[in-house]
């Protein structure tokens, strides 16, 4: 597991990304910022093609099942742009739906397919 400026706090919020060769990163987030961002942010392989606004799905990951029921149920735009996704799974969602916060901290997210960068 690669770990990106670990945290030192217990009260910062950090999100687990596990990339499409298998790897594990830790990434320090800020509450209110996008998974997705942090998630480019940190230099991982995610298109994200549309910054965030929902029109797209090239920020698709999978949210580990632990915490499906830790998150706001997608919105039918949310619902509509996975349509587009390649590989979608029942815990397939947007990670730029995803906001960040302390309550949801340590989320475990992986790379779907069909969100690298070109």
């Amino acid at each position: 597991m690669e770990q990106i400026n670990s945290p030192t706090a217990s009260e910062e919020v950090v999100l687990f990304v596990v990339d499409r060769q298998g790897q594990e990163h830790v990434l320090p987030a800020l509450p209110g910022w996008r998974a997705m961002e942090v998630i480019r942010d940190w230099g991982l392989d995610i298109k994200a093609t549309c910054g965030g606004a929902c029109a797209c799905a090239t920020c698709h990951v999978y949210v580990d099942p632990q915490w499906l029921d830790q998150l706001p149920a997608p919105l039918e735009e949310e619902t509509d742009r996975l349509d587009e996704a390649f590989d979608v799974e029942p815990n397939s969602r947007l990670a730029c739906q995803i906001l960040m916060s302390r309550e949801i901290s340590g989320l475990r997210l992986r790379l779907a397919p069909g969100s690298e960068k070109e």
